[in-house]
């Protein structure tokens, strides 16, 4: 089995966030980094490429940012596709890429609970997305909670608080 090469393209979200101070709520760090290079570190993860995009909550994604991230899905040399993105409108923009990122397998994935805070889903999501992204056909998909789901399929449960059919 040939596996794809992957990138990892870094849009935000809760598993990049952090305790905020100031306002007591969760924020992106200050200086603009990304916590996807210490997951993959940990994980002994050191093949994929990281690109950090954008740090954003996806609750304030607009298409102009959709279309910022299938830009970057269209210019990448790899394959395989994870982008990190949060929780709130992660099936809106995984709906949006479909059909847009031709040849291309490409995994959204993120967190509930930010990898800062520890005890964090985030890096169970990220490892599945990765192993997803290099194994499944072309298309747009969702990895979270151990589960797969076509694009059209996801959904967060916020009753549940997770990913479910």
């Amino acid at each position: 089995m040939l596996l794809n090469d992957v990138r990892i393209i870094v849009t935000g979200g809760t598993i990049d966030k952090v305790h905020d101070a100031k306002s007591e709520g969760l924020a992106f760090a200050q200086d603009g980094s990304t916590h996807i290079p210490e997951v993959l570190r940990i994980g002994r993860c050191h093949f994929p490429v990281v690109e950090l995009l954008m740090l954003k909550d996806s609750l304030l994604f607009e298409d102009a940012d959709r279309e910022a991230i299938a830009e970057a899905i269209d210019r990448a040399a790899e394959d395989g596709i994870v982008v990190t993105h949060g929780t709130g409108t992660m099936g809106e923009t995984a709906r949006f890429l479909e059909g847009r990122t031709p040849g291309k397998t490409v995994v959204l994935t993120g967190a509930m609970r930010p990898f800062s805070l520890f005890a964090s889903d985030g890096e169970f999501n990220l490892g599945g997305a990765v192993i997803a992204a290099q194994t499944l056909d072309p298309g747009v998909w969702g990895v979270m909670n151990g589960r797969v789901f076509p694009a059209a399929m996801l959904e967060k449960n916020t009753e549940q608080g997770r990913f479910d059919v």
